[in-house]
């Protein structure tokens, strides 16, 4: 069997690795001009942190997000697993008391218990939530390590291309991101804006997020005294760099972690357009002859293996149909 996968953001690489490890002939276009391609791929977070994400997102998000970190561990080298640590100002202690009754698979931390993990957090916060199981990676660092493992498989890949300039064979599966909108209209982009900076007065280890009525915020360690500051959730589709007030609100929210990033030197900041459905959830199933895999929302590395996997389930079925349903019955993957 070959297959044509279009597009080369975290959906389309993990698609491609797993049906190559179940000996699939495989291609990969990619409009841009490498992989991720300055897409949402390239500006995430990187967490694999599945038990966090109870705090807002659905069931099945936990669920299929618990497969992603024994994935990614087989094809990224230098994946992090020393757990997440949920904190809050003291006027927020109900916040992260709420996070912790949605949450599970966590331990509550003392402030001297929550020191011995983070010294820079010890002295600031009484108290936190530590989940231990949970990991992190560079996203970007992650593309291309799958890139490079592709095409030591003999993946081609034509950059720069759509399916209009290749000729191919066999089944297509379309993981284009927003750009599959011509096929999918009710797909929706939700604008991600974020900032990485450089801090050697703070000594973080591995993702803090703070819990905040209005500006939950994740700072995700990347090594040598970079940080990656995320989490605006925008309904816009504006393009464009970073707002004004979305820099105020990742700095100041930073500020509440430490001080000292106050004084961090901005290295880049990044906008993007996440692709997502009404209900947030991501899709894989067939729409005009195409095997699509979207709507990935803020879980692409999270939930693209468990996506990969499915969709490799339905190309390599015998004809036979495939439903994937919620634990409300609703559709979530079809063949």
């Amino acid at each position: 069997m070959r297959v044509t996968i279009l597009g080369a953001g975290v959906a389309g690489l993990t698609a491609a690795t797993e049906l190559v490890a179940r000996g699939v002939d495989v291609e990969i276009v990619e409009r841009g001009a490498a992989p991720g391609a300055q897409s949402c791929s390239w500006y995430a977070g990187g967490m694999l942190a599945p038990e966090c994400e109870a705090d807002m997102a659905e069931p099945i998000v936990v669920e299929l997000g618990r497969e992603a970190l024994a994935w990614w561990q087989k094809y990224v080298p230098d994946i992090v697993q020393c757990g997440s640590i949920v904190v809050s100002t003291g006027r927020d202690r109900n916040e992260l008391k709420r996070f912790g009754a949605r949450t599970k698979c966590h331990q509550w931390l003392k402030q001297k218990e929550l020191a011995a993990l983070e010294p820079d957090l010890g002295e600031r916060f009484a108290e936190a939530l530590f989940f231990k199981d949970e990991a992190h990676m560079d996203p970007r660092a992650a593309l291309l390590a799958l890139t490079q493992h592709l095409c030591e498989q003999g993946v081609k890949f034509h950059y720069g291309a759509t399916l209009d300039n290749v000729t191919s064979g066999g089944k297509i599966i379309d993981a284009r991101g927003l750009a599959a909108r011509d096929c999918l209209p009710q797909l929706r982009g939700v604008r991600g804006e974020m900032l990485v900076v450089k801090c050697d007065d703070v000594q973080l280890s591995r993702p803090v997020r703070l819990a905040h009525p209005r500006f939950p915020v994740y700072i995700v360690p990347r090594g040598e005294g970079l940080y990656m500051i995320g989490a605006t959730q925008i309904e816009s589709e504006r393009g464009g760099g970073v707002s004004a007030k979305s820099m105020v609100d990742l700095i100041n929210a930073a500020y509440a972690v430490h001080p000292a990033f106050g004084e961090a030197e901005i290295v880049e900041t990044g906008a993007q357009l996440r692709p997502a459905f009404p209900d947030n959830l991501p899709r894989v199933n067939w729409v005009n002859d195409r095997l699509h895999i979207n709507g990935l929302f803020r879980h692409g590395y999270l939930l693209s293996p468990a996506c990969a996997r499915m969709a490799a389930d339905i190309l390599c079925r015998s004809n036979q149909p495939a439903e994937f349903m919620d634990e409300d019955h609703n559709q979530w993957a079809t063949a």
